[in-house]
């Protein structure tokens, strides 16, 4: 079996020391969050920054948490088996969502994006994200405690 697909994205939450919400794109029926391959040879963190800009028009995420990250279990997705890797940051204050067009499609990656508190986004992401949301929303609520780590997490 070969090795899957490495692609990185982007937990994006706004208000995360009041009432935390999160950015959720919307192509199809499918909900996800900012992410895209890493092209070869690219840190998988700065594939992750680059896709929430390519995705959503977003600059200057404020990386609060660090490197650290939580992957997703393998997956079937197009062009065979992946993993997608998350990072959590920050939007700014007034930070504007925009679905630019892509220009190798000639339209947005996306049909909607959502500002969402974590019940409601849970009830839209697939249960592969679920878990990603879940411990994006554990590392804001633990900010600056020392908790162990998930298996699919790295400090």
């Amino acid at each position: 079996m070969s090795e899957p697909h490495l692609s990185a994205g982007v937990v994006v939450v706004r208000n995360p020391r009041e009432e935390p919400e999160y950015l959720v794109l919307r192509s199809y029926n499918h909900w996800d969050f900012p992410k895209g391959e890493v092209e070869p040879g690219e840190p998988p963190r700065q594939a992750a920054e680059r896709e929430a800009e390519e995705e959503a028009a977003l600059r200057g995420l404020r990386f609060h948490w660090g490197e650290r990250w939580r992957e997703t279990e393998p997956y079937r997705g197009h062009g065979g088996l992946k993993i997608a890797r998350y990072y959590l940051a920050e939007a700014p204050a007034g930070t504007e969502v925009d679905l630019p067009v892509n220009p190798e499609l000639g339209r947005p990656e996306h049909h909607e994006f959502r500002w969402l508190p974590r019940r409601l986004a849970e009830r839209l992401l697939p249960p592969r994200l679920q878990a990603v949301l879940a411990w994006a929303d554990w590392t804001i609520a633990a900010s600056g405690d020392a908790h162990g780590t998930h298996p699919r997490e790295q400090e």
